[in-house]
C-alpha cells in the first residue's frame, strides 16, 4: 500500500483518490512537523473547526501569539463531515429533482437517467477538496500561527502536553467539537451502519438506505439520497419529523419527502439489526407490534455527543459532563476563568454560524474586557431540504410560555406571493411571533431559500425592529422577500381598530 493511501486510511478518508489526498495535504499533511513551542502564548486554541479556527485567526490578527491544535483533521465537522459535503448532495439531488418536473415549465424531459451515483459522490470530494485549502495547515501557518497536529491534554490549569511538548497559556480555547452518538442498538457490529464521519465515504449506490432520526441531518440526507436514485426509509421516534421546528413547517417538509419517494415511518423505533449474507434485516417497534426491513445501508443520525474526554479537563479545574458538555457561563469562561469554551462542545446551539458567533464574542471577553453574552444571541437555524425551512428565537407555543397572552402570529402563505406562484414553489410559509407593540418574538420560514431570507428577522431581531416597521425595506420585485412587506401590512391591520378607523376618516375628508 503506498503510504499516502495509509495515511488516508488513518484519517478515515475513502477512497483513496486524487481529492481525498488533496483534503488530507490539507488539512492533515503526511510529513508535517510541529513547531518548537513558544514559552508562553496568548492563547492556544483546542480544536480547528469553525470555532477553533475564527479563534484563532481573530487573536493572530490583533497581534497574539496563538497555538492551534487538532487532532484529526483541519476544518472540523463543517468541512470534512457535515455543512459542505451534505449541501454538495443536496445540490445534485435538486438538480435531479428540477428534471423531473420540467414538462410543469413547458420544457421537454430529455434529461435520460436522474442521477450517476458515483459522479454525485466524486464531485462532492472534489468540492471538498477545493473548498479545503480556506482551512488548511498551511494557510494558518502562513498567518503567523503555530500549528500542532495532534492530541491536546491539559496538565495543569496553564499547561497543555501535545505529543510530550508541553505548552503554556494565557488564555486557553476548547473548540473540540462533538461527535455522533451511537445508541447500543443490538446488532450493530455487524451491520453496514453510516454516520455522518463516514457517510461520504460511499462510492457505490445502496440498494436502500434506512435512516434512523427524523432531525436536520436526517431528513437532509433522506431527501438528498432520494433524490439520486436510492430507495429511502426514514424512521423517525416521534410522532413527526424535526420535532424541534414549528410543527406546521415540519409538515410541508415532509410532504415534500413523501414526494420524493422518501417512505416516513413515525413513532416507530429500530430495535435490533440481523446480519447475514443475504443482506441485513432492521426489526423495527411499530404501535401495533413489529416490522422487518431488509436494508444494505443504515444512517444513524440520533444525536450528537461532545468532545470531551481526554482532554484532561480535572487537571485545568474545568467542570465538564460527557452528556452535556463543558458547562460555561454566560460570557462563555469555564469554571476556570482563564479558560473558555465555544461551539459545539459547550452551546446548545450545534451550528456553524453559531460556532463562529460565539468565537468573536470569546475574543472580546477573553482579551479586550468584553462583555458579550451567550444569551444575547440570535441565533437562526435552516435545515437544506427542499424547501428549506429557517427559524429563529421563539415559537408560538415557547412564547405563549415565556410571555403569556400578549403573544400574537401573523402568517403569510406563499400560495399568495408573485414570485412563489411564478416558480412553482407556494407549498410554505412565513411566519412571525410578535408580542407587546409588535416586538418580534421568533419567526419561521419554509421557502426555495428561506436560509437566506431569516437574516432579515434576525437582524430586525437585533436592533429591536417592530413587525410594523418590515414594511420600510424595498424589496426587488418579484422576489420571495415581499412576504415581509405583506407581514408589515397586515400587523398594521391589526392596529386599525374601529376608534382609529373613525379617526383616519375624519382627517381624510376634511384634508378632501
Amino acid at each position: 500500500m503506498p503510504p499516502y493511501e495509509e495515511h488516508l486510511r488513518t484519517l478515515e478518508l475513502d477512497p483513496p483518490d486524487e481529492f481525498n489526498k488533496q483534503l488530507a495535504e490539507n488539512t492533515h499533511p503526511q510529513n508535517w512537523i510541529n513547531p518548537k513551542p513558544k514559552s508562553i502564548y496568548d492563547a492556544v486554541v483546542i480544536g480547528a473547526g469553525t470555532a477553533g479556527l475564527v479563534a484563532a485567526s481573530g487573536i493572530s490578527g490583533l497581534g497574539g501569539d496563538v497555538a492551534l491544535v487538532e487532532q484529526h483533521l483541519m476544518g472540523g465537522d463543517c468541512l470534512n463531515y457535515g455543512c459542505v459535503p451534505s449541501k454538495a448532495l443536496i445540490a445534485s439531488g435538486r438538480t435531479a429533482a428540477l428534471q423531473l418536473h420540467t414538462a410543469e415549465f413547458g420544457v421537454p424531459d430529455h434529461s435520460g437517467h436522474p442521477a450517476d451515483f458515483e459522479e454525485v459522490m466524486r464531485r462532492m470530494r472534489r468540492l471538498r477538496a477545493q473548498i479545503s485549502r480556506h482551512d488548511s495547515v498551511g494557510r494558518f501557518s502562513e498567518k503567523g500561527i503555530d500549528v500542532f497536529l495532534g492530541h491536546a491534554q491539559f496538565v495543569d490549569h496553564r499547561t497543555v502536553e501535545i505529543g510530550g511538548q508541553r505548552i503554556r497559556f494565557r488564555r486557553a480555547i476548547i473548540a473540540t467539537g462533538a461527535h455522533p452518538f451511537v445508541p447500543p442498538i443490538p446488532g450493530i457490529e455487524n451491520a453496514p451502519v453510516y454516520t455522518n464521519l463516514t457517510l461520504f465515504n460511499l462510492t457505490a449506490k445502496p440498494d436502500h438506505l434506512l435512516v434512523i432520526g427524523g432531525g436536520p441531518i436526517g431528513v437532509e440526507m433522506s431527501q438528498a439520497f432520494a433524490r439520486i436514485g436510492v430507495k429511502v426509509t426514514l424512521v423517525q421516534g416521534s410522532a413527526r419529523i424535526l420535532p424541534r421546528d414549528d410543527s406546521e413547517a415540519a409538515a410541508v417538509v415532509a410532504r415534500s419527502l413523501i414526494n420524493d419517494g422518501v417512505d416516513i415511518l413515525s413513532s416507530t423505533k429500530l430495535s435490533r439489526l440481523s446480519t447475514s449474507a443475504s443482506g441485513t434485516e432492521a426489526i423495527l417497534e411499530i404501535s401495533d407490534g413489529q416490522r422487518s426491513v431488509k436494508t444494505d445501508a443504515i444512517l444513524l443520525a440520533v444525536g450528537r455527543q461532545p468532545t470531551v474526554k481526554n482532554l484532561g479537563l480535572d487537571a485545568a479545574g474545568v467542570v465538564f459532563d460527557e452528556r452535556k458538555g463543558i458547562s460555561i457561563d454566560d460570557f462563555f469562561r469555564t469554571s476556570n476563568h482563564s479558560i473558555f469554551a465555544i461551539g459545539d462542545v459547550a452551546g446548545s446551539f450545534q451550528f456553524t454560524h453559531a460556532a463562529e458567533a460565539m468565537a468573536r464574542a470569546t475574543i472580546a471577553n477573553a482579551f479586550f474586557f468584553g462583555r458579550q453574552r451567550l444569551s444575547r444571541l440570535n441565533v437562526p437555524w435552516t435545515t437544506y431540504t427542499s424547501p428549506e425551512l429557517a427559524g429563529v428565537g421563539m415559537s408560538v407555543d415557547s412564547a405563549h410560555k415565556k410571555c403569556g397572552d400578549k403573544v400574537q402570529r401573523i402568517r403569510i402563505d406563499f400560495k399568495d406571493v408573485d414570485r412563489a406562484i411564478l416558480d412553482g414553489e407556494t407549498d410554505g410559509f412565513l411566519k412571525i411571533v410578535y408580542g407587546k407593540q409588535g416586538l418580534i418574538l421568533g419567526a419561521t420560514i419554509v421557502a426555495p431559500h428561506a436560509g437566506e431570507m431569516i437574516g432579515e428577522i434576525v437582524a430586525a431581531m437585533n436592533r429591536n425592529v417592530r413587525v410594523g416597521s418590515l414594511g420600510q425595506t424595498i424589496h426587488p420585485y418579484p422576489t420571495f422577500s415581499e412576504a415581509f412587506k405583506q407581514a408589515a401590512d397586515a400587523y398594521r391591520r391589526t392596529l386599525l381598530t374601529p376608534s382609529v378607523a373613525k379617526i383616519l376618516r375624519w382627517l381624510l375628508r376634511r384634508r378632501a
